[in-house]
């Protein structure tokens, strides 16, 4: 098994993507990279705790390997936009990853290196030091498949949902 921890925005898109792939064991939506402990999604929504939405990715390698992690992440968010995601505005939506190792350090550079040529603009996705990982609360694990007719599940998750199944069908449950 292993673990990543990757921000591409809002933390609910991340989630319904990873749960739906094969040989992902545990997503869990959470907080990084602030300097609030024990945050809430109240505080970190008002962009004034330095945490990012992520989600924290448990993967069998054996089955799926960490590129494909990786390539998944950048199908499922614009890495070029600074503290945004379409109309979800702010540093808690930056396009951010979090090692836990070198070989994670290295992974995600590499990511970085190999999805620019898809874009036209740089890629602003940051690489972040040393932090803290703090769960979301109960309602925001899992939320896409609680609420899939809620309105932002429709109009934000879906499309993002579709590009990646676009682009690797073959891995989504």
């Amino acid at each position: 098994m292993r673990t990543l921890i990757v921000g591409g925005g809002c933390f609910w898109c991340q989630d319904a993507v990873y749960r739906q792939t094969k040989g992902v064991v545990e997503s869990e939506s959470g907080y990084i990279g602030g300097h609030t402990d024990h945050p809430t999604y109240e505080q970190i929504s008002t962009g004034t705790t330095g945490h990012a939405e992520a989600v924290k990715v448990t993967f069998d390698q054996d089955v799926i390997d960490a590129d494909t992690i990786m390539d998944m992440l950048f199908a499922s968010h614009d890495p070029t936009t600074l503290n945004r995601q379409g109309a979800d505005v702010g540093p808690q939506y930056r396009s951010a990853l979090f090692p836990q190792s070198d070989e994670d350090r290295k992974l995600f550079a590499e990511a970085i290196d190999r999805h620019q040529q898809y874009w036209d603009d740089p890629i602003v996705t940051s690489i972040e030091e040393d932090a803290t990982w703090w769960p979301a609360e109960d309602q925001h694990q899992n939320f896409y498949q609680k609420n899939p007719a809620w309105g932002y599940c429709q109009v934000v998750i879906n499309p993002k949902l579709a590009n990646v199944r676009k682009h690797y069908s073959a891995w989504l449950n």
